[in-house]
């Protein structure tokens, strides 16, 4: 096949188009704006194959976004192309609405437009798959799960954004009868994560002897998938999933945000021994800070649809995972180096209300 992947300089939509290369004799189209979090030397070890392509572009550009189309013919949009941080939201909200709202909105224009040109063997095929959060179901308590058929609740601009987009490719779908695919995740992590994130910001700072910021009380529950578990599950749904359906990809692996933090920790005395002047131990670099506006107590995924209908479960358990991401950072300073070379220096965003 050949896929259109929006956003796939991004950390989740690299991991997508690295794995089409790799695993797949799919041929890909990576159409990125490259905004702060996009970058390509994710994808050096696929660039020089024939079977990749790139081209920079934003989503909101609908002549350019119909020109990559006209010129690729894909057989799918896989379509991650988003403004993604919460704390970011909170700052500015503008970019979250063009991008995650009216981006998908031409995105969906331009999809349809292509779609009912394609004769009928290629026009039944044809996949629009729309990659969500979790976050779009707003905030869970002590006990359940997010499903499939969970009403949207969301508490964030980030989020309100993502649910929106969301809307649109369910109504694209049921008004025009595009053929979409949406799936909802719960919180990534592995390699190549752009370090404003919780797991690469802790490693990161817990390297330069910077203080470990925990959100409050650091009791706020997150389910962990392995962004590899993710792209795998991506790419078998835009595969074989059935039109009009949703599916949650979680990685059945809740944890406190201070446990997280603790356990990188811990794993960094083992792999890292070597700290910065002052340093004994690198849990004492953990500092409680206030906690983020508006911040969703619990998020987990009932990942059972996934698993009954396609057969995909992830690979990685949390300890594995977050030791493979660990080793990873260790082993990848040039890279972090670089992407820190820009307007983000491992500050805390997110707290005007």
């Amino acid at each position: 096949m050949k896929i259109l992947v929006t956003g796939g300089a991004g950390f989740i939509g690299s991991a997508v188009v690295r794995h089409l290369i790799q695993h797949t004799d799919n041929s890909v189209l990576n159409l990125d704006k490259l905004t702060y979090a996009g970058n390509l030397q994710s994808l050096e070890s696929i660039d020089k194959n024939p079977r990749y392509q790139f081209i920079k572009a934003d989503i909101c550009d609908r002549p350019r976004v119909d020109q990559a189309i006209a010129a690729f013919k894909p057989d799918v949009i896989m379509h991650l192309a988003a403004e993604s941080h919460v704390d970011r939201s909170i700052d500015g909200p503008s970019e979250f609405i063009q991008t995650n709202i009216v981006g998908t909105y031409i995105l969906l224009e331009t999809a349809l437009a292509y779609w009912r040109t394609l004769p009928a063997g290629k026009k039944s095929a044809f996949r629009f798959h729309h990659i969500s959060t979790d976050e779009v179901y707003g905030t869970l308590g002590a006990t359940g799960l997010f499903r499939e058929d969970t009403a949207y609740a969301p508490n964030s601009p980030y989020s309100a954004s993502k649910a929106s987009s969301d809307h649109l490719v369910r109504a694209w779908r049921e008004t025009y009868g595009l053929p979409t695919l949406l799936t909802n995740c719960s919180n990534n992590y592995g390699p190549f994560h752009f370090p404003e994130k919780l797991i690469p910001l802790v490693i990161l700072n817990a390297l330069a002897g910077k203080p470990l910021p925990i959100y409050g009380k650091g009791d706020q529950i997150r389910d962990w998938l392995y962004v590899e578990d993710h792209a795998r599950a991506l790419c078998l749904v835009a595969k074989v999933g059935s039109v009009g359906e949703s599916y949650n990809i979680g990685g059945h692996n809740e944890r406190k945000n201070i446990e997280v933090v603790q356990t990188i920790c811990e794993i960094l005395e083992e792999l890292a021994p070597g700290k910065p002047a002052g340093v004994k131990y690198y849990r004492d670099l953990i500092t409680y800070v206030a906690d983020r506006p508006g911040h969703d107590k619990r998020y987990a995924i009932d990942a059972t649809k996934i698993q009954r209908e396609l057969g995909w479960q992830p690979q990685e358990t949390f300890e594995t995972g977050i030791r493979k991401t660990v080793a990873w950072y260790l082993d990848n300073q040039k890279w972090c180096k670089n992407v820190l070379s820009g307007s983000y220096q491992l500050e805390r965003l997110g707290v005007t209300v």
